[in-house]
């Protein structure tokens, strides 16, 4: 089913992101997580592509699975940074086959060792929407960045790119994480205003370990206001008081957005299904 078909009939979506294994001895225990997450009957889940296409084989797969054998709508990412057109199409071929019908499309994390792909490629997200929306037959998601992407000059200019993807065709949009509901009510009243007219579903990541958010605000340049950073500093010896607070946090955070009207929540699950479900049962619906 169809993303933008879901929100015919429900206001406000929840769902779950979930990433492929690295590794074909890694697959059992992913599957087995997917599973676990499905089970709590979200709206749709999405299936990472892998920084630089690195886990692009088993995208598909796990799409697939999640779609075809346990009856849930699937989300596959699609990144164009290092894949070739040719390439592109095959992949998109592939999900056509395996009944797969919404798509992220991104352009992707550069690596340290980008090295472009044979061939021509798409050097933009914008290109690779434009393309998907040729084959009639996708809903196509995009990425946004409440917080400004981080190579980007300016929050404004941010703006401008989103535009540009959905006037080439993306049907709605997914957040990346954010801990500030603030800083992300701020960039929708700007995104309306500048004519952005489609769903954004909030990317929220709940808080589980001191390492994990290290990483992410490296990666992302997000933020962390200051109700965070006392819960961690709090408990950075704690680590089951920690998570338990990260938890807690997003799950006021959750039903903070949702009592605002957002379209729908995307959680970051980690392929942790207790975070998933600790989730659930605390926000309000």
């Amino acid at each position: 089913m169809r993303i933008t078909e879901k929100l015919m009939v429900k206001d406000q979506l929840i769902s779950f992101e979930v990433f492929p294994p690295k590794t074909d001895s890694a697959f059992d225990s992913i599957e087995w997580s997917v599973r676990e997450l499905a089970a709590f009957n979200p709206d749709f889940m999405s299936v990472t592509y892998g920084a630089g296409g690195g886990t692009s084989q088993y995208t598909t797969k796990i799409a697939s699975l999640i779609k075809n054998r346990l009856d849930t709508t699937a989300l596959a990412h699609l990144t164009c940074a290092s894949t070739s057109k040719e390439k592109i199409d095959e992949i998109l071929e592939a999900l056509k086959e395996n009944n797969i019908d919404n798509i992220l499309a991104m352009r992707g994390d550069i690596p340290t060792d980008f090295v472009k792909p044979a061939g021509e490629y798409y050097k933009y997200a914008s290109e690779l929407v434009a393309h998907i929306k040729k084959y009639e037959c996708f809903d196509i998601g995009g990425a946004c960045y409440p917080e400004c992407h981080p190579e980007c000059d300016s929050l404004e200019k941010d703006i401008d790119n989103l535009k540009i993807k959905f006037d080439c065709g993306v049907d709605f949009f997914i957040t990346q994480l954010f801990y500030d509901n603030g800083v992300f009510c701020e960039f929708l009243e700007k995104v309306r205003k500048k004519g952005v007219y489609a769903p954004i579903f909030a990317g929220i990541m709940p808080i589980t370990n001191i390492k994990q958010i290290d990483r992410i605000i490296s990666l992302s340049g997000t933020k962390i206001p200051p109700k965070v950073s006392d819960f961690l500093e709090k408990y950075k010896d704690n680590p089951t008081e920690l998570e338990k607070a990260g938890l807690d946090f997003a799950i006021n955070q959750i039903n903070e957005l949702l009592s605002n009207g957002v379209n729908g929540i995307h959680i970051y699950t980690m392929n942790k299904p207790h975070v998933a479900k600790t989730v659930l049962k605390g926000i309000n619906k």
